[in-house]
């Protein structure tokens, strides 16, 4: 059994919605493939589903506007996943990662560390310079 990358499956699904073939899935192609896997969408949600997935303004959707459709769903359980694991390092309520909640996590995970060592882990990635990390800082250490 032969197994397709990622983009190669996304690029089949996509030339099926695209009937026509020009590189793009107008709203009544999309509305037509999703009446055809046995669900129905009217004129109007079709035209709101390709108006916001559109990224170039051509009321169409292209690959690459598809591919971040599919992708999407991936990256929301993704951030929440980070949101979940942020939490616990958080620890004081505040909304950030200090080097003391740091210290505690690390040492509940069997490493202890100093309030030093927390606070050169922190400065590797706090990108304003607060000397905490805030949940964008971490989303960027852990991606």
């Amino acid at each position: 059994m032969v197994v397709m990358d990622k983009v190669t499956q996304y690029l089949r699904v996509f030339n099926h919605f695209d009937e026509n073939g020009d590189g793009k899935i107008s709203p009544s192609e999309l509305r037509e493939c999703v009446e055809a896997i046995g669900s129905k969408m009217s004129n109007d949600e079709a035209e709101v589903a390709v108006e916001l997935l559109d990224s170039d303004g051509d009321g169409l959707v292209g690959l690459d506007d598809f591919v971040r459709f599919v992708e999407g769903g991936k990256e929301e359980e993704k951030v929440k996943d980070l949101r979940e694991a942020f939490k616990m390092y958080e620890m004081e309520g505040c909304g950030f990662i200090t080097p003391k909640s740091l210290k505690r996590m690390l040492k509940r995970l069997g490493e202890c560390r100093s309030v030093e060592d927390c606070k050169a882990m922190i400065a590797k990635f706090d990108i304003d310079g607060d000397g905490v990390l805030s949940f964008d800082e971490f989303r960027v250490m852990m991606l």
